[in-house]
């Protein structure tokens, strides 16, 4: 390996330009060529990389021969094709933005790409890595004794435009409780240590986007839900969802509860959306809680101004890359691997299938869960 890993990037969008952000800060990296097909985004991740060679296809990026690894930040319902090709073509390590899938359907794909891809696949789950999320994650067992209910809520801005505005629709994105949620639903697994058994829902499309028409047809992607997940330890974890509700000072709120005591994080938003006319913007806290004897403790998780600059996951992002980083160079493993980015999707189908249907999903009979 290198001094330097060089990265090929597949996708330059809004989301494929804070990894570039974020890349940039990282010593020991270098994204060396880009696909993308859109001209305006081509346009902006050339001012962000401004050495990295631009190229016509993804055929053409692997066959840059300076890649050693790649970044897949592309419309969610691309991902699992890409990820063939890139198997069936030059298998290189790579982050995978998520979700893995968008269809039900496409389960066994996955199966297949999991038993055979040769190189490590890391796939992004940003939240895991967000300084106050990241603490709680650390501390829950300790400040709780035992985890056995975890609710996770996020208050947050409608969907953002995309190109092509691919995140308007089921078909593309997974839907909501897919595209949006598989983030929570991976942390439901990661602080429970255990996998889900049972799934209930209930969402759908209350304020956003029904106003708007794309070659005649109105958007149908959810703004609002509650999910509520039974997991195999027996403990059982909530997700309060709503997209029209930025007003609020933190984005997410995430409390873990035990026999001897409940731990808290609270996460704002995006800087770039916070008012000026407000001062300063928030800064994210954990708050400890026992039980006895009695007395919150409070404490600020500060972000680094330079990682809050670079996007809008909280730092999160850069701390994602150190890590995949050191995968590259042979240092460990994934921390979030092929079947952790299954069972997300699988939680988040379950959960939209269970709020269509009026009925809780059993995942042991579900053809979507991870085998």
């Amino acid at each position: 390996m290198s001094e330097s890993v060089k990265y090929g990037m597949v996708g330059c969008g809004m989301m494929g330009q804070e990894h570039l952000r974020n890349i940039a800060l990282l010593p020991g990296a270098e994204v060396v060529a880009i696909f993308e097909p859109d001209a305006g985004m081509r346009a902006e991740a050339a001012k962000l990389a401004p050495g990295a060679m631009m190229v016509g296809s993804l055929p053409d990026l692997l066959a840059v021969p300076e890649v050693q690894a790649l970044v897949i930040t592309s419309p969610n319902f691309l991902h699992l094709r890409q990820l063939e090709e890139i198997a069936a073509i030059r298998p290189l390590p790579m982050l995978c933005e998520k979700p893995l899938f968008t269809d039900p359907a496409d389960a066994p794909r996955i199966a297949a790409l999991r038993a055979a891809y040769p190189a490590p696949i890391w796939v992004a789950m940003e939240y895991r890595y967000m300084p106050p999320v990241a603490r709680l994650i650390a501390e829950a067992e300790a400040a709780t004794g035992g985890v056995k209910m975890l609710t996770i809520r996020e208050h947050r801005f409608p969907f953002l435009e995309k190109v092509g505005d691919w995140n308007r629709f089921n078909a593309q994105t997974g839907g909501t409780l897919v595209e949006k949620c598989c983030h929570f639903f991976d942390l439901m697994r990661v602080v429970l240590r255990s996998d889900p058994v049972r799934v209930m829902a209930s969402g759908g499309q209350a304020v956003n986007h029904l106003g708007e028409s794309y070659n005649g047809r109105t958007p149908d992607i959810w703004d609002n839900a509650y999910v509520i997940v039974d997991f195999a330890s027996g403990a059982r974890a909530m997700l309060e969802l709503c997209m029209f509700a930025e007003g609020a000072r933190y984005q997410e709120e995430i409390s873990a509860v035990g026999p001897t005591g409940k731990i808290e994080a609270l996460v704002p938003g995006p800087g770039r959306f916070w008012p000026a006319h407000l001062g300063a913007a928030p800064v994210p806290q954990v708050i400890v809680s026992p039980r006895e004897p009695k007395g919150p403790r409070v404490m600020e998780s500060p972000v680094d101004p330079a990682l809050l600059a670079a996007g809008d996951h909280n730092g999160s992002t850069f701390y994602q890359h150190r890590g995949f980083n050191a995968v590259v160079r042979g240092q460990g493993v994934p921390e979030v691997a092929l079947t952790d980015g299954w069972w997300a999707v699988a939680m988040g189908m379950a959960a939209q299938q269970s709020a269509a249907s009026g009925q809780a999903v059993d995942l042991g009979a579900a053809p979507f869960a991870p085998r």
